[in-house]
């Protein structure tokens, strides 16, 4: 089994274009990691590079305890699934598995006992006469990914494998990879958008921005601390509310009423507050009310309404919270709400970093 670190990679296009930043970290056996950041943010870039298809301006790519930086993508045994799946379109199912193996001259003994591993976990036995062309899109998928099984390499690369699929089929696709990657122990690296897929799939989560790396952690911890404030408003949906708010000693100011601060070093005049929709309660018996506002705007989410509320705020335009609500008539109502004080998140005005360290 391999292990895969990348340390200190950069890649520079020109001056001014440098979609990766002196990235470093590591994917152990086992670990599936996603690469999950907005559109130019450098996921796809480190990919390349892992793969062989970009070389770096700066720094390494190690396989176990092989520098391969230099070395051309046919000599890092790796395996790649694309966005586009590249199958060949004149070869049937059990021949585009079995094409690279025969470049790689395995024994034909061999890669028939590889083709029936694979093929009895994604569920190809019925498929294996038939052409892409005769596929659905997830089962085309399906073959892409046995594809790189097949060649027992030592890393895996997919590269947004269900951006083109619909939604309910890229639920199914992706509940079918989580057991593949179960199954299989080689290091993984995924690159996704889709939070969603990053979240369910992974060991581990890198969230990349302009190229740098803004967190690397387990999705729950990525989710419930994020590091900054980028993290924060990216990740989550509904996405968090994020208010910048004036200081008054211990308190911030949120609308007309205080929000007790966390202990911290040095008061500021202002910070940032993130509240999850899902961490603003309706106001019970046993609560003290936070803040009170006008419902303005419902969104039906099927199991949820996604509620906008309008809080007053003395000191200018009423601030905008959203929450999550079960479905029911809320169109024009005042609710009184409590906010709790372990749920809520605090960064710097500046540097957008998490003020309460976990």
């Amino acid at each position: 089994m391999s292990r895969l670190e990348l340390r200190n990679l950069n890649k520079t296009f020109t001056p001014k274009v440098i979609p990766v930043k002196d990235i470093s970290l590591s994917v152990e056996d086992g670990d599936v990691l996603s690469l999950l950041g907005p559109s130019g943010c450098g996921k796809s870039t480190i990919l390349r590079m892992i793969a062989g298809l970009e070389q770096p301006t700066r720094g390494q790519v190690l396989i176990g305890d092989r520098d391969v930086t230099n070395e051309r993508p046919g000599d890092r045994n790796i395996a790649m699934v694309f966005q586009s799946y590249a199958l060949y379109p004149h070869l049937n199912v059990r021949e585009n598995l079995r094409a690279g193996l025969k470049l790689k001259k395995v024994p034909t003994d061999e890669i028939e006992k590889r083709i029936a591993e694979v093929s009895e976990i994604l569920g190809l036995d019925d498929l294996m006469h038939r052409k892409p062309g005769q596929l659905s899109g997830g089962q085309r998928q399906r073959v892409a990914v046995g594809r790189a099984l097949v060649r027992r390499s030592d890393v895996f690369l997919l590269d947004e494998p269900l951006s083109n699929l619909d939604a309910l089929l890229r639920e199914h696709v992706r509940a079918d990879l989580k057991q593949i990657f179960s199954v299989q122990k080689a290091p993984v690296v995924y690159v996704t958008h889709d939070q969603t897929e990053a979240m369910t799939l992974s060991t581990r989560v890198a969230v990349l921005n302009n190229g740098y790396l803004q967190q690397l952690d387990a999705p729950e911890q990525i989710y419930n601390h994020p590091a900054n404030q980028f993290v924060a408003g990216f990740v989550g949906s509904p996405q968090m509310n994020l208010f910048t708010l004036a200081c008054e000693g211990n308190y911030a100011l949120l609308g007309d009423f205080k929000t007790p601060l966390p202990d911290l070093p040095t008061m500021p005049p202002q910070i940032v507050l993130g509240i999850r929709p899902e961490h603003v309660y309706l106001t019970k018996a046993d609560m003290t009310a936070t803040l009170k506002g006008k419902v303005f705007l419902v969104e039906n989410l099927g199991m949820h309404n996604l509620v906008s509320v309008k809080v007053p705020n003395a000191k200018g335009d009423p601030i905008v919270l959203r929450l999550l609500l079960p479905p029911e008539l809320w169109a024009n109502r005042e609710l009184s709400l409590t906010l709790v004080p372990e749920e809520l998140h605090w960064f710097d005005v500046e540097s957008g970093d998490s003020l309460v360290r976990q």
